[in-house]
């Protein structure tokens, strides 16, 4: 990633007159609208036209890496972006970004799809990466910073090792918004003798739907199942079935706080380092940065690396989460960091922010950043 800090050239005026010259011949171009861009596409090539601006629901400039359209987009958009059949060569063609300020527009340079979703064959989102990152100044003007908003705080830390219930309900309910939705009737439940903090999330999870995960998740009640010795009592899997968690099953009814079991398909079962109340708060941090709007994604960093990414955070007090690779959690409002190492060495970091703006603390880091939404 290019330093975003450095002076840059001033991206040049884009006079929409030369789209001809980039696309090709005039008459044979096809002009449409996708999520507030707009679309111009020939035989040479694609040019697509941004506002400036930072909303997610419509297209624009992401990062200084990507810029993002919204569908859904007509069937030739879709063609040429995700290609097709019968016009395989398509994809090869330029893709040219330019945005709107003002009474102008800048030229930002060329792209290439790097993700693209599609529902019933219909382009939904596309995401496509810039050849050459833009700076930090550029990106400044072409998506203006969003104002400071009230980021989810950090009263639930002062609980993580005093009323972990507590905890657990103040960060689900300051990070994923209520729903308006009605409850379901209550219905009588097979698993009448669960523990404590998995009936407080299912009861979280009613009017919080994203408290159970998104990457992995913590399996709805109607799912829950024992295994195949009828031992252990599976309540949350990850997303590809590779590994789950389980409790010990007992029909003399569950402990306090009991111990969780980290199982890969048929290997022995590991425990993990918290008991039920902690493990439940560490998944809740670890989901809440996989399913987040906005990340900051590094290479792999080095132990100094990673102390010095973490140093102006509040490191959360639990033992680490995960064996395969223990992790420990770092916040601010508004923030998580998880950073996991399998060897002590090389460290992975990832970090998910309930808005744009929480990112800031990171944003003067020297990284190598894979990805950056601040």
């Amino acid at each position: 990633m290019t330093d975003q800090g450095s002076a840059a050239i001033p991206a040049p005026v884009f006079d929409e007159e030369h789209v001809p010259a980039l696309v090709g011949s005039s008459v044979s171009a096809g002009r449409f609208k996708v999520g507030g861009a707009g679309i111009v596409m020939g035989r040479a090539g694609t040019v697509i036209i941004v506002e400036a601006g930072d909303s997610p629901a419509r297209s624009g400039v992401w990062s200084a890496e990507a810029v993002r359209l919204i569908g859904p987009a007509p069937v030739p958009v879709t063609e040429r972006l995700m290609g097709s059949p019968r016009a395989a060569d398509e994809g090869l063609l330029p893709i040219h970004i330019a945005v709107r300020l003002g009474g102008e527009a800048l030229y930002l340079g060329t792209a290439k799809v790097s993700r693209a979703g599609t529902s019933d064959g219909v382009l939904t989102d596309c995401e496509l990466r810039f050849e050459a990152p833009l700076s930090r100044q550029l990106l400044n003007r072409v998506r203006p910073p969003l104002p400071a908003v009230d980021l989810p705080g950090l009263e639930w830390l002062s609980n993580v090792n005093g009323d972990r219930a507590a905890a657990l309900e103040q960060f689900i309910t300051g990070w994923y918004p209520g729903t308006d939705t009605t409850e379901p009737p209550a219905t009588s439940s097979p698993w009448s003798c669960l523990p404590a903090g998995l009936r407080q999330l299912y009861r979280l999870a009613k009017q919080r739907p994203g408290a159970l995960g998104g990457q992995n998740s913590i399996l709805p009640e109607s799912d829950l199942h024992t295994d195949h010795l009828g031992e252990m009592l599976v309540f949350a899997v990850e997303n590809q079935g590779g590994f789950f968690w389980s409790l010990l099953w007992t029909l003399d009814g569950p402990e306090a706080d009991p111990t969780v079991w980290f199982r890969e398909f048929d290997e022995e079962p590991i425990a993990e380092q918290e008991p039920l109340s902690g493990f439940l708060i560490q998944f809740s941090l670890f989901e809440a940065v996989m399913s987040a709007e906005y990340w900051a994604l590094p290479r792999r960093l080095t132990a100094a690396q990673a102390a010095r990414l973490t140093e102006a955070l509040h490191l959360v007090p639990l033992r680490p989460f995960w064996p395969w690779a223990p992790t420990r959690f770092y916040v601010a409002p508004g923030l998580v960091v998880h950073v996991g190492s399998e060897d002590g060495e090389a460290f992975d970091v990832r970090a998910g922010a309930s808005h744009r703006s929480a990112l800031a603390p990171l944003a003067g880091l020297s990284v190598d950043w894979i990805r950056f939404d601040g």
